[in-house]
C-alpha cells in the first residue's frame, strides 16, 4: 500500500473502511471538494452532513470512481484506489441520487438484473427483499411501488453482492415520516447485524443524529468537523447570580475555579465552566456560609442545532484554500463504534451505482 508522508498512523488506517487525504475535485474554476481528510471507522454508520451544495454527492462519486479526483489520495477497505486501481466489483454498494430501476419489472426481477450484471447468482434476491421490508411485494412492478418502497428496492439492489461498504446519498430524502423511520431502522440494522460500514450523506441534522455515532460535516467542499455530534456541542457554562460578586470571586480564586465576572446592578454574575452537581452544591453552601446570597444557579449549553449552524455559517469556513491538496484537515482521534460480534453470511450489498440501460427509471 502506498502511503504519503502525512499519513503516519497505519494502525488507525487498519480500523478505517475509508480514508482520504487532501481529496480535491475541481470543475473549471469551481472547487466542489476542497481537501477532504475523511476517516470512516469500519463496521459502523458514518454521517456525511452538510447543506445542499456542500459537496456531499461529489464526495460519494469520487469514492465510487464515478468521477476522477483532481488531487489527493483515497484508501477504501485497505486498498489505495485511484483512476488506475479500483476495488473488486461487489465490495462496495451504493445508492446515489435516487434509485434506478426498470419500472416495468418486478422488484425481484430488478434484483435479478443486478445479479446478472455482476455475474452473480440471484437465488438470494428474495431474502434480500425480505431484509429491506419488501416481503410480499416481490412480484409487484416497481412503477407501482410507493416512494419509500422504491428507496428500499434501490438499497436491495445494492445488497446483491454482499459488499463490505455501502454508500447512501440522501436515502430518506422525500419520504414521509413513517417511511423515514423504516429506512433509518433498516440502515442501522445493516451495520449492527451484518457488520457493514455505511456512509450516509444528508443535509438533515436530526436524521444523521439518530443514525450515525461519527460524522463529517462539510460546507463549500471543506471538512469543518469530524467526530461525534456530542463533542460538537461547545462545553456549557454555569452562571451564579450572587449578592456580592467580589467576595464570591475571591472565594472561587482561592479554590482555583476559573470564572468570568459579569457585573450587574444586583451584585453580579459569575460564569464558571461546567462542574459536577456535587461540586456546585458544595460551592453554593460555601458561599451562603460566608454571607453571600445566591439568587440563581443556571446551567446553559448550546443546542446541537446552534453548534451546527454556527459551524457551517462561519465566514472563515468558506474562504478559498490556496493549495488544492491541502484543505481543511481535521485532526484528532475519531471515536470508533464497536465492531459487530459476527458477520452473517447472508447476502448484503451490491456494486457502485448500477444504472439500467435505456428504459431505467428514477
Amino acid at each position: 500500500m502506498s502511503v504519503p508522508q502525512y499519513v503516519t498512523h497505519l494502525a488507525d488506517m487498519a480500523d478505517d473502511a475509508v480514508l482520504t487525504r487532501g481529496l480535491v475535485k475541481q470543475y473549471g474554476g469551481f472547487r466542489a471538494v476542497n481537501g477532504l481528510n475523511l476517516n470512516v471507522p469500519a463496521h459502523g454508520v458514518y454521517g456525511l452532513l452538510g447543506p445542499n451544495g456542500a459537496g456531499k454527492s461529489t464526495t460519494m462519486k469520487l469514492l465510487l470512481g464515478l468521477t476522477s479526483a483532481t488531487g489527493g489520495d483515497m484508501w477504501m477497505l485497505g486498498e489505495k484506489v485511484d483512476g488506475r486501481h479500483r476495488l473488486q466489483p461487489g465490495r462496495v454498494g451504493s445508492l446515489i441520487e435516487g434509485p434506478s430501476f426498470y419500472p416495468g419489472l418486478s422488484g425481484l426481477d430488478n434484483c435479478r438484473m443486478v445479479a446478472d450484471y455482476l455475474n452473480l447468482p440471484y437465488s438470494a434476491a428474495p431474502a434480500i427483499l425480505k431484509r429491506v421490508g419488501l416481503a410480499g411485494h416481490e412480484d409487484k412492478k416497481a412503477k407501482d411501488y410507493s416512494l419509500g418502497m422504491k428507496q428500499r428496492l434501490g438499497i436491495a439492489m445494492a445488497l446483491i453482492s454482499q459488499p463490505e461498504l455501502l454508500l447512501l446519498d440522501e436515502p430518506t430524502n422525500g419520504l414521509d415520516a413513517e417511511a423515514v423511520v423504516e429506512v433509518r431502522e433498516m440502515i442501522m440494522g445493516l451495520s449492527r447485524e451484518q457488520g457493514i460500514t455505511v456512509i450516509i450523506s444528508s443535509h438533515i441534522l436530526s436524521e444523521i443524529e439518530k443514525m450515525a455515532p461519527v460524522v463529517g460535516i462539510i460546507a463549500s467542499g471543506r471538512l469543518l468537523y469530524q467526530g461525534s455530534l456530542d463533542s460538537l456541542r461547545e462545553e456549557g457554562h454555569i452562571d451564579l447570580r450572587v449578592s456580592d460578586a467580589k467576595l464570591a470571586a475571591a472565594m472561587l480564586g482561592s479554590d482555583r475555579i476559573d470564572y468570568r465576572w459579569l457585573p450587574d446592578r444586583d451584585g453580579g454574575v459569575l460564569r464558571l465552566p461546567e462542574l459536577p452537581d456535587q461540586r456546585i452544591g458544595a460551592l453554593v453552601t460555601q458561599l451562603v456560609g460566608q454571607g453571600v446570597a445566591v439568587y440563581r444557579v443556571a446551567s446553559e449549553r448550546k443546542t446541537l442545532e446552534q453548534a451546527f449552524l454556527e459551524l457551517i455559517e462561519s465566514p472563515r469556513n468558506h474562504e478559498p484554500a490556496s493549495h488544492p491538496t491541502q484543505g481543511a484537515a481535521v485532526s484528532g482521534a475519531v471515536p470508533r463504534p464497536a465492531r459487530a460480534s459476527s458477520r452473517q453470511s447472508s447476502p448484503a450489498v451490491g456494486r457502485a451505482a448500477f444504472v439500467p440501460a435505456n428504459g431505467g427509471a428514477r
